[in-house]
């Protein structure tokens, strides 16, 4: 099977990507279709990861103290 990448730019990403992982074209191309195949259609929704992040995150006390000018001062010994 062949592909023809037309497109001028998107070779040259290709074999710029290619040239830094030190690996061929077609494995290259590969991977990276791969990759982008397993974070579209694996991954965890954003709206799902700011849940969990949120649940996770509740689960601290409040202390009540404001993080103020005084706060991020006290920090950098103001």
């Amino acid at each position: 099977m062949a592909l023809s990448i037309r497109d001028r730019e998107t070779d040259e990403a290709v074999r710029r990507l290619a040239r830094l992982k030190q690996k061929g074209l077609t494995e290259t191309i590969r991977e990276a279709v791969e990759n982008e195949l397993k974070r579209v259609q694996g991954g965890t929704p954003l709206v799902k990861r700011i849940e969990a992040l949120h649940r996770e995150l509740e689960k601290y006390p409040r202390t009540g103290m404001k993080a103020d000018k005084a706060f991020f001062d006290s920090l950098n010994d103001e």
